[in-house]
């Protein structure tokens, strides 16, 4: 099976910017010049498109890429920017800057549409910031693309964020963040690299002593959460009603069952947020997740049932 060339993959997403700007209500549009030289800034875009929405003439001088991450972005932004005012130096038209890609990451996105960069991708996505055309079309993010990004958020990788998060304030190495996460050191290094793509992670140093550090906590929780809302198959959950009317023993009575059966687990919901901020008068339940096995079902038959008379949910982690 023959690979497309880098100079094909342009061209098909070049073909794919100019039939959906062609498709437009009262537009025409045509490419009038590929790879257009900037000559004082030694600069080549990949392509010049004249296009005209409902009588209001501008030129798009666009930016191909096959993928495009917050990171790309500042890079992107510089050359663009910059080819953007020396062709209005030298042209009357309404200019805008595009990016077109075969995907863009969400974050991408955002940060060229807060500094009015328009952008295209081969999923449908159009953005076109021009004067008296301002045009906005949101597609979800190709599936390829985004099941790149949702691998970060499970197996070993999963372990390499977490370990991460508990060191949010500290630099570190491969090595050890390998060990922290236990996993291997190259499956550590792959997750930065990608975390590094997502704008998530700063770095420092070079080669064996390069270090990274988290920079974006919320950013990348946020896509965590994302990524579990949008999974398709939804945790198993199991409801116990068990005697006894104290949270914190039956909390307690969990955790003790738990070690002595080396069940892994995590305590969820109103219990968790109560040991971290505890403002509630009175938690009626306590919630936990943990992987289905044989002795995570004798702990759940064994414990909550014992003695407590208090509502206990069991979600299995999918």
């Amino acid at each position: 099976m023959q690979t497309r060339s880098e100079h094909e993959r342009k061209n098909e997403t070049l073909d794919a910017l100019l039939s959906t700007l062609q498709t437009l209500p009262h537009a025409q549009a045509s490419m009038l010049n590929v790879q257009h030289p900037i000559t004082p800034l030694r600069y080549a875009l990949d392509a010049e498109v004249d296009l005209m929405i409902a009588d209001k003439p501008m030129v798009l001088l666009v930016e191909v890429k096959r993928t495009v991450y917050p990171r790309d972005v500042r890079q992107i932004l510089w050359q663009i920017s910059h080819a953007r005012n020396e062709y209005a130096r030298n042209h009357e038209q309404n200019v805008v800057p595009l990016v077109a890609a075969e995907a863009i990451s969400v974050g991408a996105r955002e940060l060229l549409r807060d500094e009015n960069v328009g952008f295209f991708d081969t999923g449908g996505s159009l953005f076109v910031p021009a004067m008296g055309a301002y045009l906005y079309v949101e597609r979800p993010v190709p599936k390829t693309f985004e099941k790149s990004v949702g691998s970060l958020f499970t197996g070993k990788r999963s372990q390499v964020l977490h370990a991460l998060l508990m060191k949010r304030r500290d630099w570190i190495g491969v090595t050890e963040l390998s060990k922290l996460a236990e996993v291997s050191p190259g499956t550590a290094s792959e997750t930065l690299t990608a975390l590094q793509r997502m704008d998530w992670v700063t770095a420092q140093g070079q080669g064996p002593s390069k270090e990274r550090r988290l920079s974006d906590a919320s950013g990348l929780l946020d896509e965590w959460q994302r990524q579990i809302q949008d999974a398709r198959r939804p945790p198993t959950r199991r409801r116990y009603y068990v005697p006894g009317g104290n949270s914190d023993a039956l909390a307690h009575r969990l955790a003790t069952l738990c070690e002595a059966g080396s069940v892994e687990y995590v305590r969820t919901q109103d219990a968790a947020a109560q040991q971290y901020a505890p403002f509630l008068s009175n938690v009626s339940r306590i919630a936990c997740r943990m992987p289905p096995s044989k002795s995570a079902g004798d702990v759940l038959a064994r414990g909550p049932l014992a003695s407590h008379r208090r509502r206990f949910r069991h979600d299995r982690w999918p």
